[in-house]
Formats: C-alpha cells, sequence, structure tokens
C-alpha cells in the first residue's frame, strides 16, 4: 500500500495533523445562485425525530430527486457550477430537489437528541435508517410540494443504496417512484480489490477500537475531517497525496475527469461526517458477502430480528424501474458487483457502462466532461418517464 495512503489514514484516525479548510465553504444555495438560478430550503422531520434540508430549484417540468452518497452532501450536485448534474436540469426547465441524509452538515438537527452531548444515541444509525426513514420522508416532502403522483429520481453511490433498503422494507414506496437512476450503484460490494479490500478485512477491528474511544463518526466537523482537509487542500501535496495516494486506489484513476481545480474545490467540504456504524455496515456487507441488515451479533440479532443471522434486503421487492449506469474503472462499484445488483432487481429498464472508458465512481458526479459521457443517458432515460403535475 502506499506511504501516503497510511500517512492519510494517519490523519484520519489518530488526527496527528489537523486544520482548517483553506477558502470559505460555500454552501449549496451559495453555488446554485453563482449560476444564476434562485433556491429554496425546506424541511422535514422523519418518524424517529432527525431533521433534513432539502434544497429546490423550482422548475416548470416535473419534479426530479437527486440523492448523494456516502461522506457527501447536496453540494455534490452543484460542485462543478453550469456544468453540474443539478444545474444542467435545471437550465432544461427540471424542478431539482437535492436530498441530505442523516448527520451530513445540512442535516445534523434533531428533535430530541444532541450530535455531540448525545452522541452515541445519535450516530447510532447507518445507510439502513436512511433508507428506512430518510427518503421516505424526503419523498413525500417532494410529492407534497409539487403534487406530483411519481418521482424522478437520481441516486448516487450511497444515494442508491438507499433506494434498495426503501424498496425493500417500505414496498409501498415502490409506486411513488416513476424511474430511479442509479448511478454507480451500491448493493453488493464482493469484488472491490485493495486497497479498499484490505481494509475491509481489517474492520472489526477498527469499529472496536473506535467504539473503546467513544467515536461514533468520522470526517466532517471532527479533527479527523480537519485532518482530511488540511492534508488534500495543502497547495503542494495535496492531489497527489489524495487523489494519488488515497482516493485513486479506492475508486478508480482518471486524473482526466478529476484535475486538481476540481479537487481542491470539492475538499472545501468534502469529505463530510459519516457514522461509524455506517462505515462498518458497508463493511459487514462485504464480509458476509450478503446485503442485508445490520449485523449486531447473535444474541442481539435474536432480539431485534428474531434469528442469529440478520435478514437480507429482499431485492425482489424493489419493484420500481432502475437504470444503472456505471464506470467500467469504478473499483467501489464494481461491473461484477453490478452483475450482482441487476440479477436480484426485478425491473431493470436499462444497464449502460459508460463509453468513457476511464469512467471512476466520482465521474458520475463530478466528472470534468460528464455532459459527454454522462448526461446524454440520463436525459434519454428521464424523457421516456416523464412525471406531469396532476
Amino acid at each position: 500500500m502506499h506511504v501516503s495512503y497510511w500517512a492519510f489514514l494517519c490523519g484520519l484516525f489518530v488526527n496527528c495533523v489537523y486544520g482548517e479548510e483553506k477558502t470559505p465553504r460555500r454552501s449549496t444555495a451559495e453555488r446554485i445562485a453563482l449560476t444564476g438560478h434562485r433556491s429554496e430550503e425546506h424541511y422535514v422531520t422523519t418518524d424517529d425525530g432527525y431533521v433534513l434540508t432539502v434544497f429546490r430549484i423550482p422548475g416548470s417540468r416535473g419534479p426530479i430527486l437527486l440523492m448523494h452518497g456516502i461522506l457527501d452532501t447536496s453540494d455534490t450536485w452543484v460542485l462543478r457550477g453550469n456544468n453540474s448534474l443539478a444545474i444542467t436540469l435545471a437550465n432544461l426547465g427540471y424542478d431539482v430537489w437535492l436530498g441530505n441524509c442523516r448527520g451530513n452538515f445540512y442535516s445534523k438537527d434533531h428533535v430530541k437528541l444532541n450530535a455531540t452531548a448525545d452522541a452515541k444515541a445519535y450516530w447510532n444509525f447507518s445507510f439502513h435508517e436512511s433508507g428506512l426513514y430518510d427518503l421516505p420522508a424526503t419523498i413525500d416532502l417532494v410529492l407534497k410540494e409539487t403534487g406530483v403522483e411519481k418521482l424522478n429520481t437520481i441516486g448516487h453511490s450511497q444515494g442508491t443504496t438507499i433506494f434498495f433498503v426503501m424498496g425493500s422494507l417500505r414496498p409501498e414506496y415502490n409506486d411513488k417512484i416513476n424511474v430511479l437512476l442509479a448511478l454507480a450503484p451500491i448493493a453488493h460490494l464482493q469484488n472491490v480489490p485493495p486497497p479498499l479490500s484490505s481494509i475491509i478485512k481489517v474492520a472489526p477491528a477498527l469499529e472496536a477500537v473506535l467504539s473503546e474511544a467513544k467515536q461514533y463518526y468520522l470526517l466532517g466537523d471532527s479533527p479527523s475531517g480537519k485532518a482530511a482537509r488540511s492534508i488534500c487542500n495543502n497547495p503542494l501535496y495535496g492531489y497527489p497525496v489524495c487523489a494519488y495516494g488515497v482516493a485513486f486506489p479506492v475508486v478508480g484513476t482518471d486524473a482526466e475527469e478529476y484535475p486538481p481545480a476540481i479537487h481542491y474545490e470539492a475538499f472545501n467540504y468534502y469529505p463530510d461526517n459519516v457514522a461509524v456504524k455506517s462505515l462498518y455496515h458497508f463493511a459487514q456487507v462485504s464480509l458476509r458477502k450478503q446485503f442485508a441488515q445490520y449485523d449486531n451479533g447473535a444474541l442481539e440479532n435474536l432480539k431485534i430480528y428474531g434469528s442469529v443471522s440478520p435478514p437480507k434486503y429482499d431485492l425482489s421487492k424493489v419493484k420500481m424501474p432502475v437504470a444503472l449506469l456505471c464506470g467500467a474503472n469504478d473499483k467501489l462499484s464494481t461491473l461484477d458487483d453490478v452483475a450482482l445488483l441487476r440479477a436480484a432487481l426485478p425491473n431493470v429498464i436499462q444497464y449502460t457502462v459508460l463509453n468513457w472508458k476511464r469512467a471512476n465512481h466520482l465521474d458520475l458526479v463530478w466528472g470534468k466532461t460528464m455532459e459527454k459521457y454522462l448526461f446524454p443517458d440520463i436525459l434519454k432515460i428521464l424523457a421516456r418517464y416523464k412525471n406531469l403535475r396532476k
């Protein structure tokens, strides 16, 4: 493994180096305003008390909900200004909605819990709760505000995982989805290569250490997040260390689509808060080779699930139309793992490996020329699945 990779992990988990961001962070609303669009902020409270922020760029065409991936926020969809997916859709007149999952920069409030004072209780969630509570609450908000019966949706990475969780556990929501465009979809993690697979193998030990240290979340506004931004924003070595030493080994190498300018803009906010439980849940999915609910241990599983093993998410219940859009060079959402997902889903309406041969995991949200290899497919699918207002 690269020396720089270990140096970065040292910064993240041991907090050996940290500092503030080099430039002020622009909010999602500020980024939207820079493109000449106006935006709205909406708030919704989940059934278990988390308060979520949802941004809207109003438009006359049918609404589209975009859901971000892990370590991410709604910022991801507007990072590249007029070349971003959200702004491209807004320029075409779509009513664009940008969701935020619990715990991130825009959705850290709770009706009772404080993320710091009540950290153990507050951060006791994974992508499971985002699919079970956050996504349905966000969908209901958009449907109520827009008056449509069905919603077009786009997710990236974990932003697709939560749709699969929701469709499995709350199948009535399948009827509220007109189509899901799943960018770099994640459900199975059986075929990820090193170095991520090596980290996953030691995930149980890492989780135990973090639990003993009462560290329930990482990155974002924590010291580990300051460490990440201090290293990755450094003008001398931030790009080579964090792109070539950390990101590319995990997501696939594509310096042409992820040049320094995009890197330094992204690390004004990235990586955002992430619950340790959520990271460990993904590790369990990989280690157990099953897309299943969180494994609490045999005794707790018996209490919670009535069985010693956690139940699998039943993907046969995910009836919503799904388009799978993938990068051949994606080391996180590998084509082999997407094949497992494709075989399990009952209503895949399109499977596309993008024509940019080096397309990696990040290219589907931050790619320099997404308008050439990604946007045409997205726009064609949206044209087929129109969601007209009542």
